[in-house]
């Protein structure tokens, strides 16, 4: 069994008050399963069925009938669900009857024309309003295109109140999906509908009745009359009195209806007149909308409401149309101007430029905004970065003039290099552009570093968004669909590919003004002439420091890749490349300056303390301080991507050659300065005692002053280990670092060196051989001896035992100092020695026998015991002193000589120990 309807329940009317014949809209539920289901309705009990239009179930359209009591309910009846209840009510209203000639503030609708004389109403039609579903049934849109069904119906139409009305069009368009059941329902309700509109015109026959039979009977009388009369116009008769009585009643009517027809007349003025301001307020109204718009911010409905006006009203031909269109249009050409001047207002993000770009598009502004928006951002970095360098100059000439202390590492007292790696080693990737640094370090840091560090930041921060905004404007992504259909994105794709060369020269600008802005801060000598005075204007009271540059160079070094990134062709960039590498090149070359600097101040630090290898700590300090040097260039000689080596071109490598034989040169110099030094210029200050070293040196560190002779020692040793070590390891890190002309470096330094080691070497022979070469001959010619009258040899003379104790002295203090010198200071006295000894015995004119024997015993005694240290040159100065003595004629001399030189070693074994424990010594290495 099928489940019974719920009875009809009216939930809501609208309006709930009003007049008779008030057309109201009954709302519910179960109000109707269709037209035919209902079959009451009734409205403070009044039938008002027969002007019933069944909607929906929800929904009924009717007018309020004459009922008889004030208020009441809304009571509908269906098929289905039987009488229904209601939740609210209908107050009738009763208004004054109005005459026709009465005046009346409001409109009396002529369908409820009251006819006093009669005191009846007339007959009207029972609805008159176009039905919105003729059907009854429900309308399903279907989804034909309108172009294919009016090619299908030419010249129909859809409308069921147009004279070239069609039903298959219609029934395509809104039921194209119904069930032929429903199609049945809908033919059904047409034929109620029909019958409806026939009751109706009956209805209004019947009510009229009464007046057509009055006017029957009056047609007919003055028919009989004229009957009577004659149909002749004669004065008096019935057709004359007949004229003269309408011409009067007209007269009368006119003269009675003239102010009511003309206010009738003013009123259907107005009334069209308020038609047409309905009708038509959007135009109205809409330069004051475009005012409120504009000040609210939204103009996307100003743009919207400017098109719809424009496509109705734009070329119209009415004046007072044309009238307030070109109000609008002074209004939309003020908007314009306010959008232009807000896009080339800066500084501006750039989804307001795209924004305002597509306003103005839309709008149909004259030029090309985005065009100008691009040239007033290129103006405007310029100008940032102008004034950004025009600031800190000024900054840094008030500083100046305060006098105010700040660390600046280019001043004379610089940290060393292993300080400034500590404090750069913070510089990481980035960190040029973190708002986060500490403000102490921007206040100690140079103004040039921290004005390119802002002047980097000013083009990164607004570069990309100068470049997105062309790429924009060339894709065409700057307009809105509205643009694209107008064919304004062609023209603007097309004025872009024009334009590409005037962009270009714009971004080489930016990049031309960036270079040279640093330029003028750091590298002033680079500029061309007058172009100083623009991009410089710095106060240079010395040069930047090379950790600095360093730091300078990773700055541009992260500018560059941010600009890369943004896919800016290399070609606009390659200027900055040739920036990065002349700042490479000057921070290598002011690097290796100021090594210099600290190598001349290493003679201030020289404590003279030796170690168990004779040598100081100036040459460890020395291949520290270049290794420390070149380990603050390596990012600096590192090569990033895009970048060219350092030493690709020749004058740089030459002069960074030049450099570094300067420094190698510097050191050596400081060498000679300490050895050559006078005993009185000593600074004894900083002399230290070395408390970990042997007992064995105690002498030296005990005594905190130095001999020259000691100075020149240790300086000797130093050259040494230098030759073998230091520069070795020097040139090594020198090729690790990928300098050029390492060799050259090693060569003319390797030189220099050795010429200083001769130097100082002969030097310190000449203290001291000479000493105990002019001691021989005073010593040999003692007491008036004569080597023709001298007595048998009994030993070695003093003179000889002398020189060789000053010999063994000698060997002392260069034993003392470093033992790997004492072979090559023994081996020159020994040569001077020996050469003199034979410059004596080639002087004398003849011996005597004995006088022979003695100097051959003399000669042999000092040959066998420094035999250790002779060289080709002592060996042949001994044999020429031996044979410019007479022949041993005898075996007894022979004898008697052996016996003498062992006496000699015999007796001073203790003091040549020194030269047995040499040779030992020596023999082992």
């Amino acid at each position: 069994m099928s489940r019974a309807r719920q009875p009809p329940l009216v939930t809501g009317i609208s309006p709930n008050e009003g007049i008779s014949w008030t057309k109201v809209t009954i709302r519910g539920e179960n109000l109707g399963t269709g037209p035919t289901d209902l079959i009451g309705l009734t409205i403070c009990g009044h039938n008002c069925l027969l002007t019933a239009e069944w909607m929906s179930a929800s929904k009924i359209v009717c007018r309020v009938g004459q009922a008889k009591n004030d208020k009441g309910d809304i009571i509908v009846t269906t098929k289905s669900g039987g009488k229904g209840t209601s939740t609210v009510s209908f107050k009738l209203l009763k208004p004054e009857k109005i005459g026709i000639l009465d005046q009346s503030a409001v409109w009396v609708d002529e369908m409820n024309y009251y006819d006093m004389r009669t005191d009846r109403n007339k007959g009207i039609p029972p609805l008159s309003l176009r039905p919105a579903n003729p059907l009854g049934i429900e309308i399903d849109k279907g989804r034909f295109p309108q172009k294919d069904l009016e090619a299908l119906f030419p010249g129909m139409s859809a409308d069921f109140t147009s004279e070239n009305f069609s039903a298959a069009w219609y029934l395509i368009e809104n039921h194209s999906t119904t069930s032929f059941d429903q199609l049945k329902t809908a033919v059904v309700n047409l034929k109620k509908q029909a019958n409806k509109k026939n009751e109706g015109s009956l209805a209004y026959v019947k009510g009229g009745l009464s007046t057509f039979f009055e006017a029957q009977d009056a047609l007919s009388a003055i028919h009989q009359k004229l009957e009577a009369d004659g149909t002749e116009k004669v004065e008096g008769s019935m057709t004359q009195k007949l004229e003269n009585v309408l011409n009067r009643a007209s007269n009368t009517a006119d003269t009675l209806f003239q102010e009511v027809l003309g206010r009738k007349d003013k009123a259907d003025s107005t009334r069209n007149a308020l038609n047409v301001l309905q009708r038509f307020k959007f135009l109205f109204n809409l330069p004051l909308n475009i005012e409120r718009n504009i000040q609210k911010g939204d103009y996307d409905v100003v743009i919207n409401d400017y098109e719809k006006a424009k496509s109705l009203f734009g070329k119209t031909e009415v004046q007072v149309f044309k009238k307030y269109y070109a109000e609008v249009e002074t209004r939309i050409e003020a908007l314009r101007e306010l959008l232009l001047d807000k896009l080339l207002e800066t500084p501006s993000t750039l989804h307001d430029q795209k924004r305002y770009i597509r306003y103005l598009s839309d709008l149909h502004a004259p030029g090309d905004p985005a065009w100008q928006c691009i040239g007033a951002q290129h103006q405007w970095i310029l100008q940032l970065m102008h004034n950004c360098k025009e600031s800190y100059v000024k900054e840094q000439k008030g500083n100046s003039l305060l006098h105010s202390p700040m660390l600046d590492l280019d001043s004379d007292v610089r940290p060393s290099p292993i300080g400034h790696l500590s404090q750069t080693a913070s510089l990481k990737r980035g960190s040029s552009f973190q708002s986060g640094r500490d403000d102490a370090w921007r206040y100690k840091a140079p103004q040039q570093v921290v004005f390119v560090e802002k002047l980097t930041k000013v083009v990164v921060s607004q570069l990309p968004n100068f470049w997105k905004l062309w790429i924009s404007y060339v894709n065409g992504s700057l307009f809105s669909e509205t643009a694209e259909k107008s064919g304004q994105m062609e023209r603007s794709k097309k004025n872009a590919r024009q334009r590409q060369n005037d962009f270009k020269k714009m971004i080489q600008e930016v990049m031309h003004s960036l270079v040279k802005l640093i330029r003028g801060a750091l590298l002033p000598f680079s500029l061309r002439e007058g172009e100083s005075r623009q991009y410089g204007g710095w106060e240079m009271k010395s040069e930047l420091s090379g950790q600095w540059l360093t730091h300078v160079i990773q700055t541009v070094r992260l500018s560059s890749e941010s600009l890369t990134a943004l896919e800016i062709p290399n070609d606009m960039l390659q200027i900055i490349q040739d920036l990065i590498l002349d700042l490479r090149v000057r921070c290598i070359i002011v690097t290796l300056q100021h090594t210099a600097e600290d190598i001349k101040r290493l003679a201030e630090k020289e404590d003279w303390v030796v170690d168990n290898e004779g040598l100081t700590s100036l040459p460890s300090q020395f291949e520290q301080c270049i290794i420390h040097s070149l380990q603050s260039l390596r990012t600096v000689l590192d090569c990033k991507p895009g970048e060219a080596s350092v030493f690709q071109q020749q004058k740089t490598q030459e002069d960074v050659c030049q450099i570094s034989i300067g420094i190698m040169q510097v050191f050596i110099d400081c060498l000679e300065q300490l050895s050559t030094k006078p005993d009185g210029d000593i600074d004894t200050a900083h002399l230290s005692v070395d408390v970990s070293s042997p007992d064995l040196f105690g002498s030296i560190h005990e005594d905190s002053s130095l001999s020259s002779e000691q100075r020149l020692l240790i300086a000797l040793s130093n050259c040494r280990y230098l030759e073998r070590h230091t520069f070795v390891n020097i040139a090594e890190h020198f090729e690790k670092h990928g300098f050029q002309g390492v060799e050259k470096i090693t060569q003319v330094s390797m030189e220099s060196l050795k010429e200083l080691d001769q130097r100082l070497f002969e030097m310190y022979i000449e203290f001291k051989a000479d000493p105990i070469v002019g001691s021989l001959e005073p010593g040999i010619y003692a007491g008036y001896f004569d080597w023709k009258d001298c007595l048998v040899p009994a030993g070695v003379r003093n003179y000889l035992k002398e020189a060789l104790v000053n010999i063994i002295a000698v060997h002392a203090e260069v034993f003392t100092i470093s033992k790997d010198l004492v072979p090559r200071v023994m081996s020159r006295v020994v040569e001077a020695v020996s050469e003199e000894l034979s410059r004596l015995m080639q002087c004398v004119s003849s011996f005597s026998k004995n006088g022979a024997l003695q100097a051959r015993l003399e000669i042999c005694a000092l040959r066998d015991t420094v035999a250790i240290y002779l060289t080709p040159e002592s060996n042949s100065s001994f044999k020429q002193a031996l044979e410019a003595l007479p022949q041993l004629s005898s075996g007894t001399d022979k004898k008697l000589l052996e016996e003498l030189l062992n006496k000699f070693k015999s007796s001073m074994h203790l003091q040549l120990t020194c030269f047995q424990a040499a040779s030992s010594a020596m023999m082992k290495t």
